[in-house]
Protein backbone atom coordinates (compact mmCIF):
# COMPACT_ATOMS: atom_id res chain seq x y z
CA UNK A 1 0.00 0.00 0.00
CA UNK A 2 2.88 2.33 0.92
CA UNK A 3 4.54 1.60 -2.43
CA UNK A 4 1.46 2.73 -4.28
CA UNK A 5 1.30 5.95 -2.27
CA UNK A 6 4.94 6.70 -3.01
CA UNK A 7 4.40 6.10 -6.72
CA UNK A 8 1.41 8.44 -6.76
CA UNK A 9 3.36 11.13 -4.90
CA UNK A 10 6.24 10.84 -7.38
CA UNK A 11 3.82 11.14 -10.26
CA UNK A 12 2.26 14.27 -8.76
CA UNK A 13 5.70 15.90 -8.37
CA UNK A 14 6.53 15.14 -11.97
CA UNK A 15 3.27 16.66 -13.21
CA UNK A 16 3.88 19.74 -11.05
CA UNK A 17 7.35 20.22 -12.58
CA UNK A 18 5.84 20.01 -16.08
CA UNK A 19 3.11 22.52 -15.18
CA UNK A 20 5.72 24.97 -13.79
CA UNK A 21 7.82 24.64 -16.93
CA UNK A 22 5.03 25.45 -19.34
CA UNK A 23 3.42 28.09 -17.17
CA UNK A 24 6.69 30.07 -17.13
CA UNK A 25 7.01 30.14 -20.96
CA UNK A 26 5.14 32.67 -23.07
CA UNK A 27 2.49 31.10 -25.24
CA UNK A 28 3.30 31.24 -28.92
CA UNK A 29 1.09 33.64 -30.82
CA UNK A 30 -1.50 32.02 -33.00
CA UNK A 31 -0.52 32.67 -36.60
CA UNK A 32 -3.29 33.44 -39.04
CA UNK A 33 -3.48 31.03 -41.88
CA UNK A 34 -2.92 32.55 -45.29
CA UNK A 35 -6.16 33.23 -47.15
CA UNK A 36 -6.25 30.71 -50.01
CA UNK A 37 -8.65 32.90 -51.91
CA UNK A 38 -7.15 35.23 -54.56
CA UNK A 39 -7.90 38.92 -54.77
CA UNK A 40 -11.54 39.39 -55.62
CA UNK A 41 -11.04 41.24 -58.89
CA UNK A 42 -7.68 40.07 -60.06
CA UNK A 43 -8.49 41.04 -63.64
CA UNK A 44 -7.68 44.72 -62.95
CA UNK A 45 -4.17 43.79 -61.83
CA UNK A 46 -3.55 41.42 -64.69
CA UNK A 47 -4.68 43.53 -67.65
CA UNK A 48 -4.40 47.13 -68.65
CA UNK A 49 -7.68 48.86 -68.21
CA UNK A 50 -9.86 50.46 -65.59
CA UNK A 51 -12.78 49.77 -63.35
CA UNK A 52 -15.55 52.02 -64.62
CA UNK A 53 -18.13 53.22 -62.12
CA UNK A 54 -21.55 54.28 -63.31
CA UNK A 55 -24.85 55.01 -61.63
CA UNK A 56 -25.68 51.33 -62.21
CA UNK A 57 -22.56 49.92 -60.57
CA UNK A 58 -19.14 48.89 -61.82
CA UNK A 59 -17.52 46.89 -64.59
CA UNK A 60 -14.11 46.57 -66.25
CA UNK A 61 -13.01 48.13 -69.54
CA UNK A 62 -9.83 47.84 -71.54
CA UNK A 63 -8.71 49.58 -74.72
CA UNK A 64 -6.16 48.74 -77.40
CA UNK A 65 -4.93 50.57 -80.49
CA UNK A 66 -3.73 48.68 -83.56
CA UNK A 67 -1.53 51.38 -85.07
CA UNK A 68 -1.99 52.41 -88.69
CA UNK A 69 1.51 51.28 -89.72
CA UNK A 70 0.76 47.68 -88.75
CA UNK A 71 -0.61 44.92 -90.95
CA UNK A 72 -3.20 42.25 -90.28
CA UNK A 73 -2.32 39.45 -92.62
CA UNK A 74 -2.32 40.93 -96.11
CA UNK A 75 -4.21 44.08 -95.09
CA UNK A 76 -2.62 47.39 -94.16
CA UNK A 77 -4.54 48.83 -91.22
CA UNK A 78 -3.94 52.30 -92.66
CA UNK A 79 -6.20 51.37 -95.61
CA UNK A 80 -9.25 51.28 -93.36
CA UNK A 81 -9.36 55.05 -92.86
CA UNK A 82 -9.36 55.64 -96.64
CA UNK A 83 -12.40 53.46 -97.37
CA UNK A 84 -15.07 55.37 -99.35
CA UNK A 85 -18.13 56.61 -97.48
CA UNK A 86 -20.51 54.86 -99.92
CA UNK A 87 -18.70 51.50 -99.73
CA UNK A 88 -21.55 49.70 -97.97
CA UNK A 89 -24.37 50.93 -100.22
CA UNK A 90 -24.26 48.20 -102.87
CA UNK A 91 -23.88 45.27 -100.48
CA UNK A 92 -26.73 46.57 -98.32
CA UNK A 93 -28.88 47.31 -101.40
CA UNK A 94 -29.02 50.97 -100.42
CA UNK A 95 -30.27 50.43 -96.87
CA UNK A 96 -27.08 51.87 -95.37
CA UNK A 97 -26.55 55.56 -96.16
CA UNK A 98 -23.13 56.97 -96.99
CA UNK A 99 -21.12 57.44 -93.83
CA UNK A 100 -17.44 58.01 -93.19
CA UNK A 101 -15.60 54.89 -91.91
CA UNK A 102 -14.88 56.65 -88.61
CA UNK A 103 -18.64 56.42 -87.98
CA UNK A 104 -18.69 52.62 -88.28
CA UNK A 105 -18.71 50.40 -85.18
CA UNK A 106 -17.45 46.81 -85.48
CA UNK A 107 -19.04 44.68 -82.75
CA UNK A 108 -18.59 41.14 -81.49
CA UNK A 109 -19.61 39.44 -78.25
CA UNK A 110 -18.34 36.58 -76.12
CA UNK A 111 -21.18 34.88 -74.29
CA UNK A 112 -21.97 32.29 -71.66
CA UNK A 113 -23.56 30.01 -74.25
CA UNK A 114 -24.17 29.57 -77.94
CA UNK A 115 -27.90 28.86 -77.86
CA UNK A 116 -29.04 32.36 -76.90
CA UNK A 117 -32.13 32.95 -74.82
CA UNK A 118 -32.74 34.89 -71.63
CA UNK A 119 -30.23 32.80 -69.68
CA UNK A 120 -27.31 33.68 -71.95
CA UNK A 121 -25.15 36.66 -70.98
CA UNK A 122 -22.75 38.66 -73.13
CA UNK A 123 -19.95 38.90 -70.57
CA UNK A 124 -17.46 40.50 -72.99
CA UNK A 125 -18.45 42.98 -75.70
CA UNK A 126 -15.84 44.38 -78.06
CA UNK A 127 -16.39 47.46 -80.22
CA UNK A 128 -13.79 48.47 -82.80
CA UNK A 129 -13.60 51.77 -84.64
CA UNK A 130 -11.48 53.33 -87.37
CA UNK A 131 -9.49 56.49 -86.71
CA UNK A 132 -6.50 58.21 -88.33
CA UNK A 133 -4.13 56.65 -85.80
CA UNK A 134 -5.28 53.12 -86.67
CA UNK A 135 -7.96 50.76 -85.40
CA UNK A 136 -9.10 51.25 -81.81
CA UNK A 137 -10.75 48.48 -79.83
CA UNK A 138 -12.68 48.95 -76.60
CA UNK A 139 -13.78 45.89 -74.63
CA UNK A 140 -16.49 45.93 -71.97
CA UNK A 141 -16.24 43.11 -69.42
CA UNK A 142 -18.49 42.15 -66.52
CA UNK A 143 -16.63 40.46 -63.69
CA UNK A 144 -19.83 38.94 -62.36
CA UNK A 145 -23.47 38.97 -63.35
CA UNK A 146 -24.29 41.92 -61.13
CA UNK A 147 -22.24 44.22 -63.35
CA UNK A 148 -24.36 43.72 -66.46
CA UNK A 149 -26.47 46.87 -66.08
CA UNK A 150 -23.39 49.06 -65.75
CA UNK A 151 -21.75 47.42 -68.78
CA UNK A 152 -24.84 47.85 -70.96
CA UNK A 153 -25.22 51.48 -70.00
CA UNK A 154 -21.63 52.23 -71.03
CA UNK A 155 -21.99 50.23 -74.23
CA UNK A 156 -25.04 52.28 -75.22
CA UNK A 157 -23.17 55.49 -74.40
CA UNK A 158 -20.18 54.38 -76.49
CA UNK A 159 -22.27 53.40 -79.53
CA UNK A 160 -23.93 56.83 -79.58
CA UNK A 161 -20.98 58.22 -81.59
CA UNK A 162 -21.52 55.82 -84.51
CA UNK A 163 -24.02 55.62 -87.40
CA UNK A 164 -23.38 52.10 -88.71
CA UNK A 165 -23.04 48.77 -86.91
CA UNK A 166 -21.02 46.05 -88.65
CA UNK A 167 -21.05 42.47 -87.38
CA UNK A 168 -20.47 38.92 -88.55
CA UNK A 169 -23.65 36.89 -88.03
CA UNK A 170 -24.76 39.69 -85.76
CA UNK A 171 -28.26 40.00 -87.17
CA UNK A 172 -28.92 36.41 -86.21
CA UNK A 173 -27.03 36.22 -82.93
CA UNK A 174 -25.26 39.23 -81.39
CA UNK A 175 -27.87 41.94 -81.82
CA UNK A 176 -30.90 39.83 -80.74
CA UNK A 177 -28.93 38.62 -77.73
CA UNK A 178 -27.97 42.15 -76.69
CA UNK A 179 -31.53 43.40 -77.22
CA UNK A 180 -32.69 40.68 -74.84
CA UNK A 181 -30.08 41.68 -72.25
CA UNK A 182 -31.17 45.34 -72.46
CA UNK A 183 -34.79 44.31 -71.97
CA UNK A 184 -33.86 42.15 -68.99
CA UNK A 185 -32.05 45.17 -67.53
CA UNK A 186 -35.13 47.33 -68.23
CA UNK A 187 -33.09 49.61 -70.47
CA UNK A 188 -33.60 50.81 -74.03
CA UNK A 189 -31.19 49.26 -76.50
CA UNK A 190 -29.19 51.51 -78.91
CA UNK A 191 -29.67 49.49 -82.10
CA UNK A 192 -32.83 51.12 -83.42
CA UNK A 193 -30.99 54.12 -84.81
CA UNK A 194 -27.94 52.20 -86.12
CA UNK A 195 -27.90 50.91 -89.70
CA UNK A 196 -26.71 47.30 -89.46
CA UNK A 197 -24.55 45.46 -91.98
CA UNK A 198 -24.06 41.75 -91.32
CA UNK A 199 -20.99 40.87 -93.37
CA UNK A 200 -21.70 37.14 -93.21
CA UNK A 201 -24.24 37.26 -96.04
CA UNK A 202 -21.91 38.99 -98.48
CA UNK A 203 -19.03 36.70 -97.52
CA UNK A 204 -21.16 33.63 -98.18
CA UNK A 205 -22.08 34.91 -101.63
CA UNK A 206 -18.42 35.25 -102.51
CA UNK A 207 -16.81 32.18 -100.99
CA UNK A 208 -19.34 29.47 -100.19
CA UNK A 209 -18.69 27.76 -103.55
CA UNK A 210 -14.97 27.45 -102.89
CA UNK A 211 -14.57 27.20 -99.12
CA UNK A 212 -16.03 24.46 -96.95
CA UNK A 213 -16.75 26.98 -94.20
CA UNK A 214 -17.40 30.71 -94.14
CA UNK A 215 -16.69 31.06 -90.43
CA UNK A 216 -14.86 34.27 -89.64
CA UNK A 217 -11.71 32.46 -88.50
CA UNK A 218 -11.68 30.50 -91.77
CA UNK A 219 -11.95 33.62 -93.94
CA UNK A 220 -9.37 35.32 -91.78
CA UNK A 221 -6.93 32.57 -92.69
CA UNK A 222 -7.88 31.88 -96.32
CA UNK A 223 -8.59 35.45 -97.46
CA UNK A 224 -6.46 37.66 -95.21
CA UNK A 225 -3.68 35.15 -94.63
CA UNK A 226 -3.77 35.47 -90.82
CA UNK A 227 -2.35 32.58 -88.80
CA UNK A 228 -3.58 32.60 -85.21
CA UNK A 229 -1.17 31.23 -82.66
CA UNK A 230 -2.55 29.50 -79.57
CA UNK A 231 -6.09 30.70 -80.17
CA UNK A 232 -8.85 29.58 -77.86
CA UNK A 233 -11.65 27.61 -79.57
CA UNK A 234 -14.90 29.51 -79.38
CA UNK A 235 -16.79 26.64 -77.78
CA UNK A 236 -14.39 26.72 -74.81
CA UNK A 237 -14.91 30.41 -74.01
CA UNK A 238 -18.02 29.96 -71.78
CA UNK A 239 -16.16 27.40 -69.64
CA UNK A 240 -13.24 29.77 -69.13
CA UNK A 241 -15.59 32.52 -68.01
CA UNK A 242 -17.46 30.27 -65.59
CA UNK A 243 -14.13 29.21 -64.11
CA UNK A 244 -13.21 32.88 -63.63
CA UNK A 245 -16.52 33.60 -61.89
CA UNK A 246 -15.90 30.66 -59.57
CA UNK A 247 -12.22 31.32 -58.78
CA UNK A 248 -11.77 35.02 -59.66
CA UNK A 249 -8.40 34.11 -61.21
CA UNK A 250 -8.24 36.03 -64.44
CA UNK A 251 -5.07 34.71 -66.07
CA UNK A 252 -7.09 32.25 -68.15
CA UNK A 253 -9.24 35.07 -69.48
CA UNK A 254 -6.40 36.64 -71.45
CA UNK A 255 -6.94 34.30 -74.45
CA UNK A 256 -10.65 35.24 -74.42
CA UNK A 257 -9.87 38.95 -74.68
CA UNK A 258 -7.34 38.21 -77.43
CA UNK A 259 -9.79 36.02 -79.34
CA UNK A 260 -12.41 38.77 -79.26
CA UNK A 261 -9.89 41.42 -80.35
CA UNK A 262 -8.66 39.44 -83.37
CA UNK A 263 -12.22 38.60 -84.42
CA UNK A 264 -13.10 42.29 -84.52
CA UNK A 265 -9.91 43.35 -86.32
CA UNK A 266 -10.48 40.63 -88.92
CA UNK A 267 -14.07 41.79 -89.33
CA UNK A 268 -12.86 45.32 -90.08
CA UNK A 269 -10.26 44.11 -92.59
CA UNK A 270 -12.80 41.88 -94.38
CA UNK A 271 -15.07 44.92 -94.62
CA UNK A 272 -12.36 46.39 -96.82
CA UNK A 273 -12.64 43.35 -99.12
CA UNK A 274 -16.23 42.10 -99.33
CA UNK A 275 -18.19 45.33 -100.01
CA UNK A 276 -15.62 46.43 -102.61
CA UNK A 277 -16.43 43.35 -104.66
CA UNK A 278 -20.14 44.23 -104.71
CA UNK A 279 -19.47 47.92 -105.31
CA UNK A 280 -17.46 47.26 -108.50
CA UNK A 281 -17.72 43.56 -109.42
CA UNK A 282 -15.84 43.83 -112.71
CA UNK A 283 -12.88 45.50 -111.01
CA UNK A 284 -12.28 42.62 -108.63
CA UNK A 285 -8.95 40.84 -108.79
CA UNK A 286 -10.11 37.44 -107.54
CA UNK A 287 -7.89 34.60 -108.65
CA UNK A 288 -10.49 31.86 -108.24
CA UNK A 289 -13.34 31.42 -110.69
CA UNK A 290 -15.69 30.19 -107.96
CA UNK A 291 -15.39 33.54 -106.15
CA UNK A 292 -16.57 35.37 -109.27
CA UNK A 293 -19.60 33.10 -109.62
CA UNK A 294 -21.08 34.46 -106.38
CA UNK A 295 -20.74 38.00 -107.71
CA UNK A 296 -22.15 37.04 -111.10
CA UNK A 297 -25.24 35.45 -109.55
CA UNK A 298 -25.77 38.55 -107.39
CA UNK A 299 -25.59 40.90 -110.38
CA UNK A 300 -27.86 38.59 -112.37
CA UNK A 301 -30.41 38.63 -109.55
CA UNK A 302 -30.21 42.44 -109.62
CA UNK A 303 -31.11 42.40 -113.32
CA UNK A 304 -27.62 43.41 -114.53
CA UNK A 305 -27.40 40.67 -117.15
CA UNK A 306 -24.59 41.99 -119.31
CA UNK A 307 -22.39 42.49 -116.26
CA UNK A 308 -23.28 39.02 -115.00
CA UNK A 309 -22.36 37.47 -118.35
CA UNK A 310 -18.92 39.06 -118.30
CA UNK A 311 -18.33 37.77 -114.78
CA UNK A 312 -19.52 34.27 -115.70
CA UNK A 313 -17.15 34.15 -118.66
CA UNK A 314 -14.24 35.43 -116.56
CA UNK A 315 -14.95 32.67 -114.06
CA UNK A 316 -14.87 30.03 -116.81
CA UNK A 317 -11.54 31.39 -118.05
CA UNK A 318 -10.06 31.20 -114.54
CA UNK A 319 -11.13 27.58 -114.23
CA UNK A 320 -13.96 25.86 -112.40
CA UNK A 321 -14.63 22.34 -111.10
CA UNK A 322 -16.83 20.33 -113.46
CA UNK A 323 -20.11 20.56 -111.55
CA UNK A 324 -19.76 24.34 -111.18
CA UNK A 325 -18.58 24.70 -114.77
CA UNK A 326 -21.70 23.05 -116.21
CA UNK A 327 -23.97 25.11 -113.96
CA UNK A 328 -22.20 28.26 -115.11
CA UNK A 329 -22.52 27.28 -118.77
CA UNK A 330 -26.24 26.77 -118.20
CA UNK A 331 -26.51 30.22 -116.61
CA UNK A 332 -24.63 31.76 -119.54
CA UNK A 333 -26.89 30.05 -122.07
CA UNK A 334 -30.15 31.05 -120.38
CA UNK A 335 -28.94 34.63 -119.90
CA UNK A 336 -27.96 34.92 -123.56
CA UNK A 337 -31.40 33.63 -124.47
CA UNK A 338 -33.13 36.23 -122.27
CA UNK A 339 -31.06 38.93 -123.95
CA UNK A 340 -32.37 37.76 -127.32
CA UNK A 341 -29.06 36.44 -128.61
CA UNK A 342 -30.23 33.09 -129.91
CA UNK A 343 -27.03 32.14 -131.72
CA UNK A 344 -24.89 32.66 -128.60
CA UNK A 345 -27.33 30.64 -126.50
CA UNK A 346 -27.44 27.90 -129.15
CA UNK A 347 -23.65 27.55 -129.04
CA UNK A 348 -23.63 27.13 -125.26
CA UNK A 349 -26.46 24.60 -125.21
CA UNK A 350 -24.74 22.64 -127.97
CA UNK A 351 -21.59 22.45 -125.85
CA UNK A 352 -23.67 21.22 -122.90
CA UNK A 353 -25.12 18.24 -124.78
CA UNK A 354 -21.68 17.10 -125.84
CA UNK A 355 -20.82 15.49 -122.49
CA UNK A 356 -22.55 13.89 -119.53
CA UNK A 357 -23.62 16.48 -116.96
CA UNK A 358 -26.58 17.50 -114.80
CA UNK A 359 -27.81 20.05 -117.37
CA UNK A 360 -27.57 17.91 -120.48
CA UNK A 361 -31.29 17.00 -120.63
CA UNK A 362 -32.34 20.63 -120.17
CA UNK A 363 -29.91 21.70 -122.89
CA UNK A 364 -31.49 19.14 -125.26
CA UNK A 365 -34.92 20.64 -124.48
CA UNK A 366 -33.72 24.19 -125.13
CA UNK A 367 -32.30 23.10 -128.46
CA UNK A 368 -35.55 21.31 -129.31
CA UNK A 369 -37.50 24.53 -128.61
CA UNK A 370 -35.12 26.54 -130.75
CA UNK A 371 -35.32 24.22 -133.76
CA UNK A 372 -39.09 23.85 -133.48
CA UNK A 373 -40.06 27.48 -132.93
CA UNK A 374 -37.17 29.39 -134.41
CA UNK A 375 -35.87 27.42 -137.38
CA UNK A 376 -38.99 25.33 -137.98
CA UNK A 377 -36.61 22.43 -138.34
CA UNK A 378 -38.91 19.73 -136.98
CA UNK A 379 -36.55 16.89 -137.80
CA UNK A 380 -33.72 18.41 -135.76
CA UNK A 381 -36.16 19.34 -133.01
CA UNK A 382 -37.33 15.71 -132.89
CA UNK A 383 -33.73 14.51 -132.60
CA UNK A 384 -33.11 16.89 -129.71
CA UNK A 385 -36.31 15.77 -127.99
CA UNK A 386 -35.33 12.13 -128.29
CA UNK A 387 -31.92 13.00 -126.87
CA UNK A 388 -33.67 14.49 -123.83
CA UNK A 389 -35.97 11.47 -123.55
CA UNK A 390 -32.98 9.18 -123.40
CA UNK A 391 -31.93 11.01 -120.24
CA UNK A 392 -35.31 11.63 -118.59
CA UNK A 393 -38.67 10.31 -119.75
CA UNK A 394 -41.43 12.80 -118.90
CA UNK A 395 -45.00 13.27 -120.16
CA UNK A 396 -44.08 16.73 -121.41
CA UNK A 397 -41.28 15.35 -123.57
CA UNK A 398 -43.52 12.58 -124.83
CA UNK A 399 -46.12 15.15 -125.91
CA UNK A 400 -43.44 17.19 -127.65
CA UNK A 401 -42.18 14.08 -129.44
CA UNK A 402 -45.68 13.19 -130.63
CA UNK A 403 -46.36 16.75 -131.77
CA UNK A 404 -43.15 16.88 -133.78
CA UNK A 405 -43.84 13.49 -135.37
CA UNK A 406 -47.29 14.66 -136.42
CA UNK A 407 -45.84 17.82 -137.93
CA UNK A 408 -43.27 15.85 -139.86
CA UNK A 409 -45.94 13.45 -141.14
CA UNK A 410 -48.16 16.33 -142.28
CA UNK A 411 -45.22 17.98 -144.00
CA UNK A 412 -44.33 14.73 -145.77
CA UNK A 413 -47.95 14.14 -146.83
CA UNK A 414 -48.20 17.65 -148.25
CA UNK A 415 -45.20 17.03 -150.47
CA UNK A 416 -46.51 13.76 -151.96
CA UNK A 417 -48.08 14.03 -155.47
CA UNK A 418 -51.83 13.57 -155.65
Amino acid sequence: MEDIQEQLASLRRRIARIDRKWSSDRPEPVRARPDPRPARYFVEELMRGEVVRTSFGEHFETEKLFESHRRHGSMDISNLHDLPADLLNSLSEGSIPSSHPTRWAFLDTETTGLAGGTGTYAFLIGVGSIEPAGFRLRQFFMRDHGEEASLLWRLSEHLAQFDVLITYNGKTYDQPLLETRFRMARARHPFERLAHLDLLFGARRLWKLRLESCRLVELENRILGVERQGDLPGEMIPYYYFEFVRTQQAFRLIPVFHHNAIDILSLACLTAVVPFAFRAPEETTFRHGADLIGLARWTLQAGRREEALRLFRRAVDLGLPDDLLFKTMWDIGTTEKRLGRADAALAVFTDLIASRNAYRARAFQELAKHYERGDRNYSMALDMTRGALALEDTPQLRRREQRLRNRLERRTAARLPI
